[in-house]
């Protein structure tokens, strides 16, 4: 009777253990993704935090690479840490979103970095998407804040103060969208933008026999390029645009189908994004039918006109010494 005993008290002694073990997201077994969740403690909206966060650990739990790699890929770290890099990882807070997604915030401590992100589980629990709010580099110049609002708008701001002692700040927010990724929807900064010197043409080299296959320029940060498509009723093209003195940027690069013998439309699968261009001897006319905000700043559009260049004549020798 007595060894009975000894032996129901030790198993219900190694369980508990277990169970402690997995409750704190130390250990190294297999961990039910309901479990994990627990581990973050749920927070009201608005909800803000800033880079102080990485000086207190006594209220989060510390999670192991293990564990948290059975709910999400490494990659989520990799581009901050490097593929071998293994910083200390702990949470941070938990908001549920009533009959959809949950979002978790997640510290990560690693040799001269610590980066905070934000992550994206289904309604199923299933991880989606991950993106990282708050990279510091211990510079002390430089200070974070990130959090969401109580319509699940995201927000980054890095403030920086220059060696004259103006304050210089940039601003950026999220959405979490319906195809499940985090989008930017708004830049605000009081930082001067470098200026952009020139803007690499991914399609210059391509053949341009088609009688609209040409440059279009405003001027070099402004242009349609346009290059023979895989048959006369298709074009490929690249645009770039760069408004009011570079604060509004756009760029697009894909294949276009002829309408008409002077009409060319974009469209592709997966894409909102809709771009027609009205051609003439001289110039394209470009305008944004359906929209295209993937693929520029929210205040500008794909539009205006845009005139023919002639093709240089360096060009033009290269093609006929081939």
């Amino acid at each position: 009777m007595k060894k009975i005993l000894v032996f129901f008290v030790s198993v219900v002694f190694v369980f508990s253990c277990s169970h402690e073990k997995k409750k704190g997201g130390t250990g190294e077994e297999v961990m039910d993704v309901h479990e994990f969740m627990k581990l973050f403690h749920t927070v009201s909206l608005p909800y803000q935090f800033s880079d102080t966060i990485f000086r207190h650990h006594a209220t989060d739990s510390p999670l192991t690479f293990r564990t948290i790699l059975q709910m999400l890929p490494d990659t989520v770290f990799s581009a901050q840490f490097g593929k071998t890099g293994r910083p200390k990882l702990y949470t941070i807070a938990k908001v549920p979103v009533k009959k959809s997604e949950t979002y978790l915030y997640v510290k990560a401590i690693g040799a001269g970095k610590k980066v905070a992100y934000i992550l994206s589980f289904d309604k199923d629990n299933k991880f989606v998407a991950s993106m990282p709010l708050i990279i510091s580099d211990g510079d002390p110049s430089v200070n974070w804040q990130a959090g969401m609002d109580a319509k699940y708008t995201i927000t980054t701001n890095r403030q920086r103060k220059t060696k004259d002692g103006l304050l210089m700040y940039k601003k950026l927010a999220y959405v979490f969208n319906d195809a499940g990724a985090f989008t930017l929807i708004l830049t605000e900064s009081n930082e001067a933008k470098p200026k952009s010197l020139q803007v690499y043409n991914p399609i210059d080299t391509l053949p341009r026999k088609h009688k609209f296959s040409a440059d279009y320029v405003n001027d070099k940060l402004n242009f349609v390029s346009v290059r023979d498509g895989r048959n006369s009723s298709y074009m490929n093209f690249f645009v770039h645009f760069e408004k009011d003195d570079g604060a509004c940027k756009g760029e697009l690069k894909g294949e276009a189908r002829f309408l008409n013998t002077t009409t060319a439309q974009y469209r592709s699968a997966g894409d909102p994004c809709i771009v027609e261009f009205s051609f003439t001897p001289a110039s394209v006319r470009m305008r944004e039918v359906e929209g295209c905000g993937n693929h520029r700043d929210i205040k500008c559009f794909f539009e205006g006109t845009y005139l023919r260049q002639k093709e240089s004549k360096a060009k033009s020798s290269k093609k006929k010494s081939k």
